[in-house]
């Protein structure tokens, strides 16, 4: 009666057991795969971890909706698949973390990078227009339009502080850094930039006090590169050739549409405060007044603390309340 019994416990008993060895080998390829996949991992987060497995120093919270593993009590597959289901969902995790800070992390490269050509075509820039012509013009720099502030000349003055450029004889019509104007002597630069080639040849002319010539090539340059960063520096020279001409209205305008058409340029708050200077000497202190308080509200953040003491003092003498 025995043997009968047995054989059938056994029939009964294959099947289970095919089974579990079945699950068995389907967790081991499981943990295999999740341990290829954290080594991967840990490869890009740890790359000093030598390919061994490195284990986090606080595990992580088990949610409130999910019962740990084992409780309530199961059989051991049950408990390991549970384990490894667990295992699997926090590889995946880990995973989409990685490929989002890679993606940061290419961003901020490309960013970088960006900022550096940007920076890079700026000094080239700098460097093209500074490059000194063979003859003594090595220390010449336009007016407050180039130079830093602590070399600027006073707000106000008509001179720059660099020296003016020597006069040369009018019968002299060409030179290794430009060409001259028949009959005058003032040097056009000729450096291969044309925008910074014209303005510069119109600041000379300013320098030189030759404001009729000044401001009609200023105009031209504001004419022919309207987009070029010297269009702002050429319209606030224009205005101040105005006001050194004494032609207070006219440099009014100048600088009123240096402002209006080009407030992001370098020059726009140069050209607020010397509106206030020419409303001032056009006897409208109230109007100076106004221009004060707009380019304290409009650039107060941008502007040095040389032109704040300007500024002040400027106030002051309009009576401004």
């Amino acid at each position: 009666m025995r043997t009968p019994l047995l054989l059938a416990v056994a029939g009964l008993l294959l099947p289970v057991a095919a089974l579990a060895q079945d699950r068995a080998a389907n967790l081991d390829g499981r943990v295999s795969k999740l341990e290829g996949e954290m080594r991967a991992v840990q490869r890009k987060v740890f790359p000093g971890g030598a390919g061994s497995l490195v284990l986090p120093d606080v595990a992580p919270a088990t949610p409130a909706n999910e019962p740990a593993p084992g409780s309530p009590a199961t059989s051991a597959v049950a408990d390991l698949t549970e384990r490894v289901g667990s295992l699997e969902r926090q590889v995946a995790t880990m995973t989409g973390q990685v490929e989002q800070n890679s993606f940061r992390l290419r961003q901020l490269q490309e960013q970088f990078d960006a900022y550096k050509r940007r920076t890079d075509e700026r000094l080239s820039g700098v460097n093209a227009a500074g490059t000194a012509a063979p003859g003594g013009d090595a220390a010449f720099v336009p007016d407050d339009e180039a130079a830093p502030a602590s070399t600027r000349p006073a707000r106000g003055t008509t001179r720059p502080t660099s020296t003016p450029e020597p006069a040369v004889p009018a019968a002299s019509t060409a030179s290794a850094s430009g060409t001259k104007t028949a009959g005058a002597a003032v040097e056009k630069p000729s450096t291969g930039n044309a925008a910074e080639d014209e303005y510069m040849y119109g600041y000379r002319l300013w320098a030189a006090k030759r404001y009729p010539e000044a401001e009609a090539q200023l105009k031209k340059v504001v004419a022919d590169y309207p987009k070029h960063k010297r269009a702002s520096y050429a319209q606030n020279l224009l205005g101040r050739a105005y006001l050194d001409e004494g032609k207070p209205s006219l440099a009014s305008m100048a600088f009123y549409d240096n402002y209006k058409k080009m407030p992001d340029g370098e020059r726009a708050p140069d050209s607020l405060y010397y509106l206030a200077q020419s409303l001032t000497k056009l006897n409208k202190p109230a109007d100076a007044c106004k221009v004060y308080g707009e380019l304290t509200d409009v650039y107060g953040t941008k502007i040095s603390s040389g032109m704040k003491a300007d500024i002040a003092r400027g106030r002051v003498a309009s009576k401004c309340q």
